[in-house]
């Protein structure tokens, strides 16, 4: 009998980028396709997604896609993949919206969104799959039961176990203890909050937290927030209605995603609480809630636009109540502490995560992620959705409960899992890593651009131009210097006529210049200019000679 291989593509020693395979015979089938912020160090980079060059290899294997929920790092690589490697799309109704939409914005045609229930069942060549609900921070969040005759793994996706959600839809555990009951050979368990004890919080635990915060606001009310969090918005939502307040939502994607959410019946608002941006100074203050991006400090995101007095309509003035209702992504710490100093000295008042109850997780914590382990039973146990430290967490608590050692599995990028009923063993190279995505480019930066990018950024750029007669060879203008992020040329003009005399004793060693001569001409300026620049200002800007016939 074959036997049955997971290959993590994404979400392995990171928090983001998720997307595993799942292989048998000739079988693939693809769960989440999602993207991750750059990191710091990622000039100009817009977005990363997986690499996919394991399925653009086996394309014509890839039987379909699917989605645990609709979170960016679930579903944020779908328009740079489906078009490489297309297939047919699985997902619960909210999640098929998300996605379509992306492929609407990218004018991407010819791909089948099929829309699922819990508890429903799709037969995708040799895997069965079920999908089973759970709860997360996002409507549609469902488990992934795949069987295949190799053996039933279990994909929790991103989850907590919330008795009370807002629509009322508990996590399946009914449904994950029947699949224990009947033997499952390996389950894939969230990891992003292994590291907290106890229980996530309830999402109702907000709205109480909002009731009292709308009660003793007197000015506007501003709220940041993921647009995705459609059961945290109802609930602004209600205490608006409770309150008397009119909703206006601001920035590209909170308008975008509660659009479409109201669309499709997951976000109801009435429409006499429901504002257009314009319509806001028809109302005072004291009526006003504005739902905006930009829980992350992002630059460009509503929140930070009006901190900083740029957006158009909406400005942070004294008497607000600003609510930042997330924690900092890993790596937007920083941003998010500079957007509440800013919004202090706009002089709100601000409410964010650390002085008041105003987020909560929608990841399990420790009892939660033991709890799945006890109904679900399995007889391998492969921690994913977080960083190694995460990872090594998770496979100890499983550990603690009862599992040989042998049977938790840490995998790595690059490795594939090959499991049958008698035994696991690790097996690769898998091409893996991070694709990254600038502006329509996708995968055309890499290493030695973002290396170039980051020395630009730290000390700057001088342009050499000398000008050669194409007939004798001799310079006939230059060399001129062109100075951009290294120093101001009006203050500094010493420093560059000595760097202009280096350039020039370097062109002073030919009698006649040839074409021949040039990379040796341009190696030299560059190796004698950042001698000379380095030796008295301690600076070491990169050089480009540009050398040009006329």
């Amino acid at each position: 009998m074959a036997k049955l291989r997971i290959i993590p593509l994404g979400g392995i020693g990171e928090v983001g980028k998720n997307m595993t395979a799942f292989e048998y015979g000739d079988d693939i089938v693809v769960v989440d396709c999602g993207s991750i912020f750059p990191r710091a160090d990622m000039l100009g980079i817009d977005l990363v997604i997986p690499d996919i060059a394991y399925l653009t290899h086996n394309k014509e294997r890839v039987r379909a896609y699917l989605f645990t929920h609709g979170h960016e790092d679930h579903i944020g690589a779908v328009p740079y993949v489906f078009p490489r490697v297309p297939a047919p799309a699985y997902g619960t109704k909210l999640t098929c919206a998300l996605i379509q939409g992306k492929l609407e914005e990218h004018n991407i045609q010819g791909i089948h969104l099929q829309v699922i229930k819990p508890r429903d069942t799709v037969q995708i060549g040799a895997f069965s799959v079920q999908f089973i609900k759970v709860s997360h921070s996002i409507a549609g969040a469902v488990a992934l039961a795949i069987t295949c005759p190799a053996g039933t793994v279990i994909v929790t996706g991103d989850f907590k176990i919330d008795y009370t959600p807002i629509d009322g839809e508990v996590t399946d555990l009914n449904t994950l203890a029947a699949w224990g009951s009947k033997g499952v050979l390996a389950l894939l368990a969230d990891s992003t909050n292994v590291e907290r004890p106890g229980y996530t919080m309830s999402e109702k635990k907000i709205g109480a937290t909002f009731q009292n915060l709308f009660k003793d606001a007197k000015g506007r009310i501003i709220i940041a927030m993921f647009a995705s969090n459609l059961h945290r918005i109802q609930q602004v939502v209600d205490n608006c209605i409770q309150f008397k307040r009119k909703i206006c939502f601001v920035g590209r994607s909170m308008v975008n995603v509660t659009k479409l959410a109201m669309e499709i019946g997951e976000l109801k608002i009435p429409p006499d609480v429901h504002l257009e941006v314009s319509d806001l100074e028809c109302y005072e203050d004291h009526e006003i809630v504005v739902l905006t991006t930009g829980s992350q400090g992002e630059p460009m995101s509503g929140l930070t636009r009006m901190a900083k007095s740029e957006h158009r309509r909406l400005q942070i003035r004294e008497g607000d109540t600003v609510i930042i209702s997330a924690t900092p992504i890993p790596g937007n710490e920083i941003m998010v502490s500079r957007i509440i100093d800013q919004l202090y000295r706009c002089g709100a008042n601000v409410i964010y995560n650390r002085i008041m109850d105003v987020h909560v997780s929608g990841h399990a914590c420790q009892e939660e992620l033991k709890l799945i382990q006890a109904l679900v039973k399995p007889k391998y146990f492969i921690p994913v959705h977080g960083e190694y430290r995460m990872l090594r967490r998770h496979a100890q608590l499983a550990m603690d409960m009862g599992l040989d050692e042998d049977h938790a599995i840490i995998l790595e990028m690059g490795q594939a899992l090959e499991l049958s009923q008698d035994d696991a063993s690790i097996t690769g190279p898998i091409p893996t890593g991070s694709i990254m995505v600038d502006g329509l480019g996708v995968g055309d930066v890499g290493n030695v651009v973002l290396r170039d990018r980051k020395h630009l950024s730290q000390d700057g750029l001088i342009i050499v131009v000398v000008g050669v007669s194409k007939e004798n060879g001799t310079v006939v203008s230059g060399p001129e210097l062109i100075s951009r992020g290294f120093v101001y040329v009006r203050e500094n003009e010493e420093l560059i006529t000595g760097a202009r005399d280096v350039a020039m004793n370097v062109l002073a060693r030919y009698d006649r210049i040839e074409q021949s001569d040039w990379t040796s001409i341009k190696n030299g300026i560059k190796d004698e200019m950042h001698a000379y620049l380095f030796g008295l200002i301690k600076r070491n800007p990169m050089i480009l000679p540009i050398i040009m016939e006329t």
